[in-house]
This record gives structure tokens, C-alpha cells and sequence, in this order.
């Protein structure tokens, strides 16, 4: 049994990555591999940095592929790496599989994101000098590896001739910090599935990141969920602000410095979207043409390098697969040898949800977007999904009373779905949630078309509360005909009331701009558009104490008043990018 395992192991390892190229429709293998274990670069600082690199045989000089990966060595990542590494060795390129700082047999400590740019502009430098370089590299990879790449992109002669960048963007912080609160379950996932010297098996349950989230201070919920203190959670704990910290990580203006096209490859359950979308619209803008013309963004059904599972109970098509499929044609179209058809003829595809298909489109946010305000309303209370709160497309012309609820951090509105790293993203019932007499709820009449939405989301909100710093969220959601509910979009606003305490600050009106997810969702005839807004989101995002102390390290919460004011006076409106039928 043993030998007959060996073999079929052996068997796989040989024809795997043929079976992978015919699986993705990927042109033939023109070349036998060969395969170089463990090439050593020497950093300027001393650090062994190894690589597996993978040669076509019988070439004098070839482009080459490069992927600074920060995973561990074990037999799932090796098999990995050398199945992609083969694959494309067989096509004609020299593929090289480069560990960053601690790991996959590199030497150093490992800290991600930290280091990516002199050890990445060295291996540019080291690849430059070898014999079979003919001038281009292309590089691949997303996430943390994606980082790798935003952080050379500004170098040339060597540097990239293309790069292809999936689930990550120029502005780590924002990805960390959107609206100013902190993605805690993002950063919890990320601790303890790369905290120590190996990556750890899988990755936390939703029910072990809320127990390890769900005490204070914040910055001791990695000892929480690991046992030990992991040096870069306290770091992203230890700095909301954009600082010098994140400065070293993010760099400055890295859209405007790039240099080559990049193919940037997103997810509308991804906690990187709109930071991405952000930098396909820079880099649009670029004075390179070279750059800004031949970009690509494709925006799909993901969660972080995951599929979303539909309300219907079916999956949405395999990201990565989805992603090699597209890598070859990318690489050949950047790289001289010109062989598969180009990526696309337009600069955008996205998939449109509800109608569950594929569109070409040239730009982003798309220029036919009709910007439409739904103004919120009620007359008792809009308190739960018992209230009368609604959305409506007509403006207000009379006063209304305000809608209210207490916000007590230690009760917080649990998450359900959304935008996170972890397992616990994606689609999700929102009935549940809607009980609650913390989550005001507003919903449009049925809708009596089909109504699309693609583009950026903004709530405008005029607020009231009796805490010197505290959080309003929000969430779009599609209810279904049966009044089944589901989570389409999301976003977190926390900032300081200070200018206004004691009696009077349930008095002060503050109008606050909310940013919520871009989305691309088709709301259907019969199907009603429903917002919700409090002020938790737990542990998609950190709890607010509303004390006003420094969030990181407050053991002691207080309760807050939330006041959201609506009508004539106070006209707060939920902003739809609706894209009218053709």
C-alpha cells in the first residue's frame, strides 16, 4: 500500500500541473522542466533568502515569473508552488518561487509586510545577472504576497514588466482601518493562522475569533486566541493613524510611481475592495500610457481567495482558478511572447450579482451611473424589523420624529456575512440581526422593476449621541419575496463628539458621511432594498467603549444614546449607484 501511495503521489507531482494548464484552458506545454531546489540570495544585511525555480529546458534566455511568497515550506505550499512553478516553465518561462523573511526556507524573522521592498528590489537585481534573463519579469501573487509586488513596482531596469495583483492594494492601513475602526476579525484570522515560525493548519472558527475578540483590552485578544503575544497584531492594534509605522508598510504614492501595467484581480466580499478600487482609479489617471492603457481590473464573487456561497445554496465559480486562468494570458501578453489571446478587450469585467453573470465594461465607477438618494423615514420607530422605518426615493417635506437606541459595547450587534479574511465572510441571513432593538431598519416598498446597483455606496446620517467617541455602521441588504435577508454591502464610520458633552450633546446635530462596500448587485422585481444602521458590527470590526480613551488599551465601557435624525430638517439618505436598463 505504501509503494502504491508513492507512486501515485510521484504521478500526481509529474502530471498534475498538465492536467492543471488542460483544467484552465491554458495554451500547450511546449518545454520539459527543470527544477532548481533551494537558490540562495544574500541580502545586503546577511539573510539567506532561498527560492525553487523552475527552468524550461533546451532555452537560452526566458522571461521570468516571480512570486515572493510568505508561507511556510510544508507539503501543501511545496506542492502548490511547484505545481504553478511547472506549469509555467512548461509554457516557456522561468518561474521562480521565492520565500520572503522566515519563511518557506528563507531565513530572518518573519514579520509580514515588513522588509517586502530591499529584499524585493535585491531579488530584482540578483534576477538581472542570471543567464537565462531576457529582460522581462512579470510577477504574481495577492495578499500578503501581493504586497510584495505593490512594493517594487516602482523599479525598472530591473523591474517589473507587468505585475498581477489579486486581493490587495497600495494602503494596507485603510484595508486595516476603513472608517477608522479596526478589522479585528481580519487581523485576529491573520495572527492565528501566521503567528510563530509555520503557518498553522486552518483557519479559526467565527466562534474561536469571537470568544478570542470578545474581551478587553483589545490588545491583549491575540494572547486570547493563541496563547502568546504576536508582535505585528500589537503593532496594527498599537497604531489607528496613518503613521510612520504604516508609511515603512504602504510607502508613498505607489500608484503614481508604477511602471508597468498590473492586472488587479478583486472581490466584492473582500476587505481589500475598496482600497483596490482606489488604486485602479489612480492608476487610470497615470501620465504613463503604457501603464493606465493596458491595466486591467476584474471583480468577481469572492471573499478573500474564497467563492461566495449564493442565498440559493449554489457556489460561485473557483477563484483560483479563475486566477491561474487568467495569469498565462497576462504573462504572454506583457511578456514578448505574444502566444494566448489578450486577458480582454475591455479594461473592466465584473460579475453582477443577482443576475449571477459576467459584463465587460471600460471604467470604474461606471460613467452611467445614476448617483440616487433613498431618504430615510419613519413615524413611530424604525427600532427592529417590527418599526415602520423606510426608504423612499421622494425627499422629505415635513418634520419627523428621530429614531433611537442604546449602544452597549458589551452587547454588540454580532456579525453575520460581510467583507473579512477569515471564514466567517461572505453571505449571510440577516433576519436574525434584525430583531434586535439596537439596528434600525429601513426598507424600500417592493420593488416593482428590477433595479441594479454597481458602484460606490454613501449614507449621509445627521446624529446625535451622548458619548465623546463612538461608531455608526450600516448595511445594504437585498430582502427576498419570502422576507429571507442578506448582506450586500457594509461600512463603519467612528470618529470624535468631544466638541459636545453632558446634557446637551443629545441636542447636537452632526451630519457624518458613511462610505459602505461598491457592489454590483441586481435587486429584484418583488424584492425590497433594506438598510440597517447601529453602531456594532462584532467582531467584523472592534467594539467602540465610547469612553474616548485610547481604544487599544481600555478595559472600562460606557453605554451611548444614538440618536439618527431623518425628515425635512435633517434629510438623511442612503446613495445608490443605480445603472439604468439598457
Amino acid at each position: 500500500m505504501a509503494a502504491l501511495l508513492c507512486i501515485s503521489v510521484w504521478a500526481t507531482y509529474q502530471m498534475g500541473p498538465s492536467l492543471l494548464a488542460h483544467q484552465l484552458g491554458l495554451r500547450r506545454s511546449q518545454f520539459a522542466v527543470r527544477a532548481q531546489k533551494g537558490a540562495t540570495l544574500l541580502t545586503s544585511d546577511g539573510v539567506s533568502l532561498f527560492a525553487d525555480i523552475y527552468h524550461p529546458q533546451h532555452t537560452a534566455h526566458t522571461p521570468t515569473i516571480l512570486a515572493r511568497i510568505p508561507l511556510t515550506k510544508d507539503f501543501k505550499n511545496s506542492l502548490f508552488a511547484s505545481m504553478i512553478g511547472k506549469m509555467w516553465a512548461e509554457r516557456g518561462y522561468t518561474a521562480i518561487i521565492q520565500g520572503t523573511r522566515g519563511r518557506f526556507g528563507s531565513g530572518g524573522a518573519f514579520y509580514p509586510l515588513r522588509g517586502d521592498r530591499q529584499d524585493g528590489i535585491e531579488t530584482l537585481q540578483w534576477i538581472a545577472k542570471q543567464p537565462w534573463f531576457d529582460g522581462h519579469i512579470l510577477t504574481w501573487g495577492g495578499s500578503a504576497f501581493g504586497h510584495t509586488q505593490w512594493a517594487i513596482a516602482d523599479q525598472a531596469a530591473p523591474g517589473p514588466s507587468a505585475l498581477m495583483v489579486y486581493f490587495a492594494s497600495t494602503n494596507f492601513h485603510d484595508m486595516f482601518y476603513p472608517g477608522g475602526a479596526f478589522s479585528l476579525d481580519s487581523a485576529l484570522s491573520w495572527a492565528v493562522r501566521s503567528h510563530g515560525t509555520k503557518d498553522h493548519a486552518d483557519w479559526p472558527s467565527a466562534d474561536e475569533v469571537k470568544q478570542a475578540a470578545n474581551g478587553f483590552p483589545l490588545l491583549e485578544a491575540d494572547r486570547r486566541a493563541t496563547g502568546s503575544e504576536v508582535a505585528f497584531f500589537k503593532d496594527w492594534v498599537e497604531h489607528p493613524d496613518r503613521d510612520a509605522f504604516w508609511e515603512d508598510i504602504d510607502g508613498q504614492n505607489r500608484v503614481q510611481s508604477l511602471k508597468a501595467p498590473v492586472l488587479l484581480i478583486a472581490g466584492w466580499y473582500d476587505p481589500f475592495l475598496p482600497t483596490q478600487l482606489n488604486d485602479f482609479m489612480h492608476l487610470r489617471q497615470s501620465w504613463e500610457p503604457g501603464v493606465a492603457g493596458r491595466s486591467r481590473l476584474i471583480i468577481g464573487p469572492w471573499t478573500h481567495a474564497s467563492e461566495v456561497t449564493f442565498p440559493d445554496g449554489t457556489k460561485a465559480e473557483n477563484f483560483r482558478r479563475q486566477s491561474l486562468a487568467v495569469s498565462l494570458p497576462w504573462f504572454d501578453e506583457n511578456s514578448g511572447l505574444a502566444i494566448s489571446p489578450p486577458v480582454a478587450n475591455s479594461s473592466v469585467r465584473l460579475f453582477v450579482m443577482g443576475k449571477n453573470e459576467w459584463r465587460a465594461e471600460q471604467e470604474w465607477p461606471l460613467a452611467r451611473t445614476q448617483y440616487t438618494p433613498y431618504f430615510l423615514s419613519s413615524v413611530r420607530s424604525a427600532n427592529s424589523i417590527t418599526g415602520d422605518g423606510t426608504l423612499n426615493a421622494l425627499a422629505p417635506t415635513a418634520k419627523e420624529p428621530a429614531d433611537s437606541y442604546t449602544y452597549d459595547p458589551l452587547c454588540p450587534v454580532p456579525t453575520s456575512g460581510g467583507a473579512m479574511i477569515g471564514p466567517a465572510a461572505g453571505i449571510a441571513r440577516q433576519n436574525d440581526i434584525e430583531g434586535r432593538g439596537d439596528v434600525l431598519v429601513y426598507t424600500t416598498p417592493s420593488l416593482n422593476q428590477d433595479v441594479e446597483v454597481t458602484g460606490p455606496i454613501s449614507l449621509i446620517l445627521y446624529v446625535s449621541t451622548t458619548a465623546p467617541n463612538t461608531d455608526f455602521t450600516a448595511k445594504l441588504v437585498d430582502v427576498q419575496q419570502d422576507g429571507s435577508a442578506f448582506n450586500i454591502s457594509e461600512g463603519i464610520l467612528r470618529r470624535s463628539y468631544q466638541e459636545v458633552q453632558g446634557p446637551s450633546a443629545t441636542e447636537k446635530v452632526h451630519e457624518i458621511h458613511l462610505d459602505l462596500w461598491p457592489t454590483s448587485m441586481v435587486f429584484f422585481k418583488g424584492h425590497r432594498i433594506r438598510l440597517e444602521v447601529s453602531s456594532s458590527n462584532f467582531p467584523r470590526f472592534d467594539r467602540n467603549p465610547n469612553t474616548g480613551n485610547k481604544i487599544a488599551s481600555e478595559v472600562n465601557v460606557i453605554s451611548a444614546k444614538q440618536t439618527v435624525r431623518h425628515g425635512l430638517e435633517y434629510p438623511s439618505r442612503l446613495i445608490l449607484p443605480i445603472i439604468p436598463a439598457p
